[in-house]
């Protein structure tokens, strides 16, 4: 793309790379989402919007989600408060170091914004609007100063979403481009830059196209909406995650890669399995498509890619776990059935080990560091979980939990002697070292199949009532196996751990 001439005269190859305010035309969902995003990484923003009311509630917006932004780190000079509110385009030019448009996606529309900005902000001021899929060049026609104007298309939400699809028009000079991914890089996001002009450019094309089918097989009766996002959440939503569709599809080939995925399921493509019509699968479509997932193998083998999606597979599970959404509700569920189908149960009259044995696992994959070690974090979590094999031991189950009633840990003391390292088989013991009313005090140690000594945590509980939020005392049946343990463990040696605390020695 050749650089352009402005009416003025000089060529537009120099814009502002260093930003300290951005100002934004526009504050609905986008330009709110531009100004979190703005003011996490230290900027200062100015804003216009000739909504009622529309000052008030970027401001309150900010406040809202500002711990969402915090949650991936600070900049040491982000403030939530750093915003200004203004009445007129001008102002927002006369201060702004960058121009971020996100008014309603209608052409004519932007079309007036963008030559109301341009006539107002110097020429050295990028101008870049959030549109979802309008061609730029019809939008800088006109423009005094079109080279300096682009299209950077976030995702919602944008405080969040590192996605920026950038796309220049035939005036954009190519300098604007490379101005703008580095300005959006350094708000810690990835830009796209978006090789030739089209509508929609290409993540809203993707989304477009499966957008279109599910509203062909609601139309045809064929699935629920709730069916086909399931049809999402649970399966190719977590690949896409890391690998997309393309380098997915590479694995899908075996070790023949996407030559051999092609072969086998190329005449698919002519079955009515959708409602948009695949184009012809010529040699030179299906060299391109294997040229490329080549380049993002990187030379990496299929087996390699499978084992790297496998470990990502995982770690997005487990990050969902916590919120019982999708994938990670079907994991707890898995984990419930596990544990309780090999869990030990107390009952009057058994008899009780001293130390208890409960749980056993192995070191996962995502368990371990750079180092091939087990993580703090990880030790935490194992621990964790020989704590619920105690629970499930006294008959503190989910059903039990959905009444209301659970243990909270209160404090933790781990102490470690010798390292984990990833598929190593692990077992657990539990002493119970007192219960009263409310409190539990436990011991758990780790071991290796070896019987070696590799971990031991020191834990006080908390009998909790879930729904008034305050502590209780344990119900009747868990307090008596627990009471029953207490007995049989009152004659094991204290840990010497127990009650340690970490100090240096200070010579007179």
């Amino acid at each position: 793309m050749a650089a352009v001439r402005d009416e003025a005269g000089g060529a537009e190859d120099r814009f502002r790379s260093q930003v300290g305010v951005v100002g934004l035309v526009g504050t609905g969902v986008i330009g709110r989402g531009w100004a979190v995003r703005a003011l996490s990484r230290g900027w200062e923003v100015v804003a216009t919007d000739p909504a009622p009311g529309a000052g008030e509630e970027l401001v309150a917006f900010v406040e809202r989600v500002w711990p969402a932004s915090m949650a991936l780190g600070q900049h040491p000079d982000a403030r939530p408060d750093r915003v200004q509110f203004v009445g007129t385009v001008e102002e927002v030019a006369a201060r702004a170091d960058l121009v971020v448009e996100s008014v309603p996606e209608r052409e004519h529309l932007k079309r007036e914004v963008a030559a109301q900005i341009d006539a107002a902000t110097p020429s050295d001021v990028l101008i870049c609007s959030s549109s979802s899929g309008l061609l730029p060049s019809r939008l800088q026609a006109g423009l005094r100063h079109p080279g300096r104007y682009l299209i950077a298309h976030p995702f919602n939400p944008v405080y969040l979403l590192p996605l920026v699809e950038l796309c220049g028009g035939r005036l954009t000079n190519p300098g604007a481009l490379e101005t703008a991914g580095s300005i959006y890089r350094d708000l810690g996001m990835h830009p796209l830059v978006i090789r030739n002009e089209v509508e929609g450019y290409l993540s809203d094309r993707l989304q477009e196209a499966l957008w279109r089918e599910a509203l062909w097989l609601v139309n045809d009766g064929v699935a629920t909406t709730e069916e086909l996002d399931e049809a999402i959440i649970y399966g190719p939503g977590l690949r896409w995650a890391a690998m997309g569709t393309m380098l997915t599809f590479h694995l899908a080939g075996g070790e023949g890669g996407m030559r051999h995925m092609l072969e086998q399921f190329g005449p698919a493509l002519e079955l009515p399995w959708t409602a948009l019509v695949a184009p012809p699968l010529t040699d030179r479509l299906i060299e391109a498509v294997v040229e490329g997932v080549e380049q993002q193998a990187g030379g990496r083998s299929v087996r390699e890619l499978e084992r790297l999606r496998d470990q990502y597979l995982i770690s997005v599970m487990r990050a969902l776990r916590p919120h019982n959404l999708g994938a990670g509700r079907v994991l707890a569920d898995r984990e419930a059935i596990r544990l309780a189908a090999g869990a030990k149960t107390w009952h009057p009259g058994s008899e009780v080990e001293a130390p208890l044995e409960l749980y056993r696992c192995g070191v996962e994959p995502d368990w371990v560091d750079y180092n091939g070690h087990m993580t703090e974090s990880a030790y935490l979590a194992a621990f964790g979980w020989a704590s619920d094999a105690l629970f499930r031991y006294v008959g503190i189950d989910e059903q039990y939990r959905a009444e209301g009633h659970s243990f909270y840990t209160v404090e933790t003391h781990i102490h470690y002697r010798r390292e984990a390292s990833v598929h190593q088989d692990l077992f657990f013991t539990t002493q119970l070292l007192g219960v009263d009313q409310k409190r539990l005090h436990i011991f758990h140690t780790m071991f290796d199949a070896d019987r070696n000594r590799l971990s031991s945590t020191e834990q006080m509980l908390l009998h909790v009532d879930t729904q008034a939020g305050c502590a209780a005392p344990i119900r009747s049946e868990p307090a008596r196996a627990l009471a029953e343990i207490a007995r049989a463990h009152q004659t094991l040696p204290v840990p010497p751990e127990v009650g340690a605390r970490m100090t240096l020695d200070r010579q007179g």
